[in-house]
């Protein structure tokens, strides 16, 4: 707990260091924590994450503008009660503060959390976030989540209030684990993704990943987290619009 506290503290730092620039893009991810992820689960979805982050393609496309960083922000959902946030807003203006951010993933340990799904209020809480980055040039949720809501205010009747604000929600869906026989997982991804197609994904431009199973999380979030950021990636140019508060609904 010595190494996360110190973790995040030195992101704090950072944020009051870079706080103060450009913001390219302000990215909140949403993980599920609900009562069907277990132990290892939650292990897998937090070191997917932090793989993810230090892969190739996604450290170059975080770095390459340092003086116009993205910021982002994480934080926990399962049921209503439960929203919290393991990483608060950071500025990512280079390589140091990119460590700091996958250190601190790696060493977050799982608090207990209600067994619920409260996918609404996870969009909610997102936006809310979202909302205090509005200097950014781009405005994007990302929620991770392996079940359909069953408690609170369901997600179809959130979407109106975020196509309001300009701000996108793209999904990371979960399929089941390997089955100790037969192999129905690709039929209930396909209803899942549709899921969360129709009620959870706002925007023009969303989309929802998917991942056949904890398992393939990492390199799920690693294409996830290249095509949110396809536009600032090396080799692409840099973004075709300068910063502007009407340019969030982009």
């Amino acid at each position: 707990m010595k190494a996360a506290t110190l973790v995040m503290a030195t992101c704090a730092a950072m944020i009051g260091a870079g706080a103060q620039g450009a913001c390219r893009q302000a990215l909140a991810l949403g993980l599920d924590v609900s009562g069907s992820v277990d132990a290892l689960e939650y292990q897998l979805q937090m070191e997917g994450l932090a793989a993810a982050l230090d892969s190739g393609k996604v450290r170059q496309a975080l770095l390459q503008m340092p003086s116009a960083p993205v910021h982002l922000l994480v934080y926990e959902w399962s049921g209503p009660e439960d929203p919290a946030v393991i990483l608060p807003w950071t500025a990512i203006d280079g390589a140091p503060a990119l460590d700091a951010v996958i250190g601190h993933l790696r060493a977050t340990e799982r608090r207990q959390a209600s067994p619920g799904t409260a996918l609404g209020l996870a969009m909610r809480e997102g936006v809310a976030h979202l909302a205090r980055r509005s200097e950014c040039w781009k405005l994007t949720l990302d929620l991770s989540g392996d079940g359909k809501s069953n408690l609170g205010i369901r997600p179809v009747d959130v979407k109106p209030e975020v196509e309001a604000t300009g701000i996108t929600i793209n999904a990371l869906v979960i399929g089941a684990d390997a089955p100790s026989f037969g192999d129905a997982r690709q039929a209930e991804i396909s209803s899942l993704s549709a899921y969360f197609q129709n009620n959870v994904i706002v925007g023009e431009d969303s989309f929802v990943e998917t991942a056949l199973g904890f398992e393939d999380y990492a390199a799920a979030m690693a294409r996830k987290l290249e095509r949110e950021l396809e536009t600032l990636i090396l080799g692409k140019g840099p973004l075709p619009y300068p910063p502007g508060p009407d340019r969030r609904a982009e």
